[in-house]
């Protein structure tokens, strides 16, 4: 037993085991129903945090923008289950059967033509991850291609998420407009709004979680991890030793948007809707005050601080609803002035240290003794002995 516990501390996997020992075990013990789909909605969070870890913190790009990969994924996800709540059966007392309702009440006749391929639950799945990642390589291409990168391409990402919210609000007939995607209920038959489902539901999140995780902590062992970090902070000498530095900020902005993309989809599973609120400029902000405050070098500091700041905002709104937006960008204020390096940075330069003397003081006393220094024999002077020394290496 303690074998298989230094080798998961050496690994560097503890953090690992200790955030899925809380979401998987402590979380459904703990808190009832209400709760927990709670902390299922900010988890799907956590995916557009531990996408910004890899794209930020190692490839040292940031975007303000990924709110609008977290609301295709989302959007993609509630088509789905729109088409599905909206059978013929269903919607018998619209002028038009068999389509969603504001498409109704926006006097649409048929279903277009984009919306059919979200019949089927698995091209729903493909097109979850492929469009936004798509989206992004098209965005990153031509940007990075380019050189444009720093406060720029910031600048850049927030456009895209406006234009996106425009487009989504001006076609109110085809996307639902400002009210979003609403009154879904069922997942090919399967209620989604029961407590069963939701705790179902939970756990696949939290799966899912872990799982993006473990890749993405893979991908930083590996080689292409290493050159991240140097493309960060050395990009020229990265280039002139031969690699194609744009498409490797290609790579971190669509893994960012396909992880997003999952997120977005789960936290319509779980909601039960889907909105513009989450695809504009100030959600793609909060999401990277959430990777901030959590460590933006650190995946489980990422979900941490995803947590802490969802709960804040939770506690406050509910304690204080009159004062809860000063206490939370107080909270903002603080965490980033005093550390800034985010949660992670705090264990790392306060907690690790006391857990490393307190393990070492609590060892054997003879491994923190001095050991006793050689005394010189009656018959030779110490200061002989090294002058001894000192001429047979002279003669050597």
């Amino acid at each position: 037993m303690n074998a298989i516990k230094n080798r998961v501390m050496r690994g560097g996997y503890g953090s690992f085991v200790i955030l899925a020992f809380i979401l998987i075990v402590a979380f459904p013990l703990l808190m009832d129903i209400f709760r927990l789909n709670l902390v299922g909605k900010y988890l799907t969070y956590g995916f557009v945090a531990i996408g910004l870890v890899m794209l930020w913190g190692y490839g040292g790009v940031l975007s303000l923008g990924q709110g609008v990969f977290f609301g295709l994924g989302g959007y993609a996800m509630a088509m789905f289950l729109k088409l599905e709540a909206s059978d013929p059966v269903s919607t018998a007392i619209q002028s038009t059967p068999g389509i969603p309702d504001f498409m109704d009440w926006n006097q649409l006749t048929e279903l277009p033509a984009w919306w059919l391929p979200f019949k089927s639950l698995p091209l729903t799945l493909i097109a979850v991850i492929a469009i936004p990642t798509l989206l992004a390589f098209i965005i990153s291409y031509a940007m990075f291609k380019r050189r444009v990168g720093g406060v720029y391409f910031a600048i850049i990402t927030q456009a895209v998420a406006l234009i996106l919210t425009v487009l989504i609000i001006g076609q109110q007939g085809y996307t639902g407009g400002v009210n979003g995607m609403t009154d879904l209920k069922t997942l090919m038959g399967w209620d989604i709004r029961t407590d069963s489902a939701k705790y179902i539901l939970y756990f696949i999140n939290v799966g899912l979680l872990l799982g993006s995780i473990a890749l993405c902590r893979w991908i930083q062992l590996s080689k292409l991890g290493t050159l991240l970090l140097a493309m960060r902070d050395k990009e020229d000498r990265v280039r002139f030793s031969g690699y194609d530095v744009s498409m490797f900020k290609v790579f971190a902005f669509c893994l960012a948007a396909a992880l997003s993309a999952i997120g977005g989809a789960m936290f319509t599973l779980q909601v039960g809707f889907m909105s513009p609120s989450f695809v504009g400029i100030v959600p793609s902000i909060e999401m990277v005050i959430f990777a901030a405050i959590g460590g933006r070098m650190s995946l489980i500091g990422a979900v941490y601080g995803t947590l802490l700041v969802n709960f804040g905002k939770t506690y406050f709104s509910e304690s204080f609803p009159d004062l809860w937006l000063f206490l939370m960008s107080a909270l903002f204020i603080s965490v980033v002035m005093v550390f800034p390096n985010g949660l992670a940075g705090l264990y790392e330069s306060h907690v690790k240290p006391r857990l490393v003397r307190r393990k070492s003081g609590s060892g054997p006393a003879k491994s923190i003794e001095t050991p006793p220094k050689p005394a010189a024999t009656p018959s030779t002077p110490a200061s002989d002995i090294g002058l001894g020394a000192k001429v047979s290496n002279q003669s050597a």
